[in-house]
Parts: C-alpha cells; sequence; structure tokens
C-alpha cells in the first residue's frame, strides 16, 4: 500500500522532516497510551521516545489517530518509536470529561465527519449542534446522518429534518436504516478513495452497523440496543479501517460528554446566520438584549429566528467562554510551576 493510499497528500509531504533512520506511517490505533502505525509494509504497534513524552507540553501535542508521525522501526520492523508528529491539517478535539479543564484530542487528518443521530431514541438538535461546533472547530466538513428511519414515520421524519434545518443547519443531510440497507449506497458513494472519514455520535446509534455495510462484510460486532434506548458500546478504541473502495474510516466510541472549549471559530461557522445577524445590529457592542435596532430580536420577534437555536447558542458560547479563562489560567500555574522547579533543581547545582 502506497501512503497516499493513506491519505497522504502532497501537503503533508511536503511537512515532513524525518530523521535519519526514521519512516512516515500513519497512526491508526490508540488504546490507553499504546498506538499502532501503519506504512507501506503493514502495522506493528508503537511506543512515544523519551524525548518526545519530555518535549510535549500538553495533551494536544500527543498523537491521537489520524496522525502522521515519524517513526523508527526495529528488530526486522516488528515494531516502532514515535519521535516526531506532524503539522496537523484537520482534528477532533473536546474538552477533557470531567471537571479537569484541558483538551483531549480525539482523531486528526480528517476529511469528512459523518455525524449519526438515530431517529428512535437519539435524536436531539442541541446536541447536534454541539457536534457542528466540534467538527468546525476543527476544519473539517460535516455530513448528518439520519438512522434507524424504519422505527419512525415518514411524517416524523420530515419534522425532524425540518427541525434541523429551522436551527439554521445547512449541511447534507442523510437519512438510511442500516438493517436493511435503505441509505447505504449513498452513504457509500460519498467515501473516496484516499480520503479520510469519521463516525460521530452516541452509542446505539448504529455505527458500527454502517461500518459493517461500508465494509461489505460483518467486521465488527454490534450489539443491540436496550429496550430504554441507551446505546451498548460495540467500540472500545479508537481505530482507523481500510474499506474495500480505498477510503479510510476512523471508528470510535460514542461520547457521552461533549464539553466545547476554545470554540470560538468552530461557534461562527455553527451559528453563521447568528453572526450575520449580529452583524447586522446598530451597535457594534450590542448585547441583543434590549438596545435599540437589533437584529437578532427582531429576527426572534418576526420569527426568523428560532429562540431555541439563539438560546443554544449562548450557552455553548458561556461554556466555551468559561472554559477557556480556566484552560488559560490553568496553562499559566503549569508554567509557573514549572519555573520554580527549574530554578529550585538550578540552585542544588
Amino acid at each position: 500500500m502506497e501512503l497516499t493510499e493513506l491519505g497522504l497528500d502532497s501537503e503533508l509531504a511536503a511537512q515532513a522532516r524525518c530523521g535519519a533512520g526514521q519512516r512516515l506511517a500513519r497512526v491508526t490505533a490508540v488504546d490507553r497510551g499504546r498506538y499502532v502505525v501503519r506504512d507501506e509494509l503493514g502495522e506493528v504497534p508503537a511506543e512515544l521516545t523519551g524525548k518526545f513524552l519530555h518535549n510535549a507540553a500538553s495533551s494536544v501535542d500527543m498523537p491521537c489517530v489520524g496522525d502522521w508521525v515519524c517513526a523508527e522501526y526495529h528488530d526486522a520492523d516488528s515494531h516502532a518509536t514515535i519521535h516526531d508528529l506532524l503539522p496537523r491539517r484537520s482534528f477532533l478535539r473536546r474538552k477533557s470529561p470531567g471537571k479537569n479543564i484541558d483538551f483531549q484530542m480525539i482523531a486528526a487528518n480528517i476529511d469528512v465527519a459523518f455525524i449519526v443521530q438515530s431517529c428512535h431514541f437519539d435524536f436531539n438538535v442541541r446536541r447536534l449542534e454541539r457536534y457542528l461546533v466540534m467538527v468546525n472547530e476543527g476544519h473539517i466538513a460535516p455530513v448528518l446522518l439520519l438512522t434507524k428511519t424504519d422505527l419512525v414515520s415518514a411524517d416524523e421524519l420530515a419534522r425532524m429534518v425540518a427541525n434541523i434545518r429551522a436551527a439554521g443547519i445547512t449541511a447534507r443531510i442523510f437519512t438510511l436504516c442500516s438493517m436493511t440497507g435503505v441509505g447505504v449506497e449513498e452513504v457509500k458513494s460519498l467515501v473516496l478513495p484516499g480520503k479520510t472519514y469519521c463516525l460521530l455520535g452516541s452509542s446505539g446509534v448504529g455505527k458500527t452497523t454502517l461500518i459493517n455495510h461500508l465494509l461489505g462484510r460483518d467486521a465488527l460486532e454490534t450489539a443491540a440496543v436496550s429496550g430504554t434506548g441507551e446505546g451498548r458500546h460495540t467500540t472500545t478504541r479508537r481505530h482507523l479501517v481500510t474499506l474495500d473502495n480505498g477510503g479510510l474510516l476512523i471508528d470510535m466510541p460514542g461520547m457521552r460528554e461533549l464539553g466545547i472549549l476554545s470554540a470560538g471559530e468552530g461557534l461562527d461557522d455553527s451559528f453563521a446566520d447568528i453572526t450575520v445577524l449580529a452583524a447586522s445590529c446598530r451597535f457594534a457592542d450590542c448585547s441583543h438584549n434590549n438596545e435599540p435596532g437589533c437584529a437578532i430580536r427582531q429576527a426572534i420577534d418576526s420569527g426568523e429566528l428560532n429562540p431555541e437555536h439563539y438560546q443554544s447558542y449562548l450557552k455553548l458560547k458561556a461554556e466555551s467562554d468559561f472554559n477557556e479563562m480556566s484552560y488559560v489560567d490553568k496553562r499559566r500555574k503549569d508554567k509557573e510551576f514549572g519555573k520554580m522547579v527549574k530554578s529550585v533543581l538550578k540552585g542544588k547545582r
């Protein structure tokens, strides 16, 4: 397999500056600090060098699925060590789960993100907006997939699509039923050789079943959704698989937490209708409350702008701003602590 078949393009290749004895490879799996990398000769397990770990300032600097790395191979190419990480042209990241204010890298160098929601239990426009912020912030093209259409009526499905459009979401929408295969061929037609795709969505929405359809075989284990509608995890780690047509697909576990951190550009792109309206307000510093000439208030009053959509924007912006301030404060404290340690060590010499 050529590196171009693994997704390497001319822009990424031009940025590769691997050292002597190192080869360019792509990270295909990450599981609890363990890595698998792939080059023209195949996949092997890999680990980070001590120097790499020492130079990594934060979790953002650590490799994730889809990254391109400079790797040194050992023992007849049976395993490798990762020395360097190439710049990412796109990425998926979120706030780390829990109270810790930090980034968690999910995947990198993705061309298209399939955002999957089930029409039965999982459909939620507000959660969809969160996914779109994450995808737009990482410079990835979004495509929406509504699955399990056989479990709702045609009228219900039409209302779901209308609710998505009412939220100002303009991304392409495809409806399908993975169990019967209806709509799967349309999704297959979107997947191009050498391009990288990912599936985003809660557990139990049909991601694994869809991957099996795209692969053309039951390569991945699936499990039934519980009676409460809660999904059951069938994917336990993030990994990149190659489809028969040459497309590359990243499968990953369902994410229960979708915290927003430092997503200003992603918010503007995801809520472009609100951004355009705000630019038409009479005053540049309009708070969109009671000021005269507020284009957003006028749009809400006239029915042009969905108030729930606007409230969702305010909530996500407040969350992003709060987490950003906390993150900057954390980084400042980390740097101060690092300087203190260095000064103490220097004094002992």
